[in-house]
């Protein structure tokens, strides 16, 4: 049932991801070619989506007459037997990552433009998008000329890697990665490379492959800075940034001034056993750019919080309660997004390779097979039967897997348009 369930999925949402895959440019000699690209990133795509946790399970788990039979299925071609895990590190050690970009990002179009995303909208025209950092590999020598250092009394404790991801966030929790920055040193001598820098970068390919998307950025305190908003206003996108008074101290003093003279700007809510009451600031200015501040006091049963944003969006009595709530949502990155990948089976933080580009190219088949994963978990052929019928999602999966290696799937499939929901709760 699952695997059918899966063929139904990825025929949905993605009915040309196959051929997206195969058109991927081989870097190997294309006269000794055994398996086409489609098979080998098909396999590193299960290597993930199974949470097999090792390459090496791609020989011990998958090399079965029916998974090699339903990996033909999916890649419209022959092959004798499963490739070997070699084979598969052999080609994401040589294929250009940006190859991986442009079928991820064929992917985040298709779910556009299908409009399966549309009312997730903020206010109902903008798509969220929360950037954040994280740890990716941790090494005791140096792994390569790019790693980071982290250094203690002029000691090196330990050299890593991290990257900085662009995810599509939704209240019901779907964490769409929509792009990838790698944070590394240039040279692994001078100054080191860094979050900020690594944004600045990705802005810009961001700006590139979503030319027309209407994009609100979720960001945490460190990226209230003048060339944030500068880039916000430059590519015309909206932002709910955290604001602490260390970010910004003479407009958060500025905000603390001018909030006890907006008296009128207040609204209070009362629900989900939760009393909120809003307090904004409209029109503060930081070299030129313009923003907001919303001010909101959540009190409920067992605790009281804060929460103080910064957005370039004009805050009013109709639509604080939106941005505010979008704002919240930031979060969902870090949990959704982050904590899943490194402690439901993914296994982010493992180092399937010690190769630079392997590394990449398996982070990016990460976020392509954590894609379907999401849509399989909150589309309507599976949501309401998860915890019924398999208990958990991580018990969904493998039993996908067992499904994979034991049962031909597809046998009565239908190329019949069929009609999947994505749930509106979490």
């Amino acid at each position: 049932m699952t695997g059918d369930i899966f063929l139904k999925t990825v025929s949905h949402f993605f009915p040309k991801l196959t051929k997206w895959l195969a058109s991927v440019d081989d870097p190997r000699n294309e006269n000794k070619i055994i398996y086409g690209p489609s098979h080998l990133l098909w396999l590193g795509i299960f290597l993930f989506l199974l949470r097999l946790g090792s390459k090496r399970k791609i020989k011990y788990k998958l090399a079965t007459k029916d998974f090699l039979d339903n990996l033909n299925k999916l890649c419209a071609g022959y092959a004798e037997k499963v490739a070997h895990h070699d084979t598969v590190e052999y080609l994401c050690q040589r294929l250009d990552p940006e190859e991986l970009y442009v079928v991820r990002q064929n992917m985040v179009y298709r779910l556009i433009r299908m409009k399966a995303l549309d009312r997730f909208r903020l206010l109902g025209d903008y798509f969220m998008i929360a950037v954040d950092g994280t740890g990716h590999m941790v090494f005791k020598e140096r792994h390569c000329p790019h790693c980071l250092t982290k250094e203690k009394d002029g000691k090196i404790l330990y050299y890593y890697h991290n990257v900085l991801e662009a995810k599509i966030i939704t209240g019901t929790g779907l964490a769409i990665s929509v792009e990838t920055e790698f944070i590394l040193n240039s040279d692994g001598a001078t100054k080191q490379d860094c979050e900020l820098n690594a944004f600045y970068r990705m802005a810009k390919r961001l700006k590139k492959r979503f030319p027309q998307l209407a994009i609100c950025l979720l960001l945490d305190s460190l990226y209230a800075a003048g060339p944030v908003m500068d880039i916000a206003e430059k590519y015309g996108w909206k932002y709910i940034t955290t604001f602490k008074e260390g970010s910004m101290p003479e407009r958060y003093e500025e905000f603390t001034r001018l909030k006890s003279l907006s008296t009128g700007n207040r609204k209070e809510t009362e629900e989900d056993e939760a009393v909120r009451k809003y307090g904004w600031v409209n029109g503060i200015d930081h070299k030129g750019n313009f923003f907001d501040v919303i001010e909101l006091d959540e009190t409920t049963l067992d605790k009281k919080t804060r929460f103080v944003f910064m957005t370039n969006f004009k805050v009013g009595k109709n639509n604080i309660v939106k941005i505010a709530k979008g704002g919240r949502l930031r979060w969902k990155i870090e949990n959704e997004g982050f904590n899943i990948q490194k402690n439901r089976g993914f296994n982010l933080e493992h180092p399937y390779s010690q190769d630079e580009i392997s590394m990449k190219n398996l982070y990016l088949l990460l976020q392509i097979a954590y894609m379907i994963s999401q849509l399989m978990e909150k589309g309507s052929l599976l949501k309401q039967r998860i915890q019924k019928v398999f208990g958990s999602a991580t018990m969904l999966f493998e039993q996908l897997l067992e499904d994979l290696r034991t049962r031909p799937i597809g046998n009565n499939f239908s190329n019949k348009p069929i009609q999947i929901r994505l749930s509106s709760f979490p």
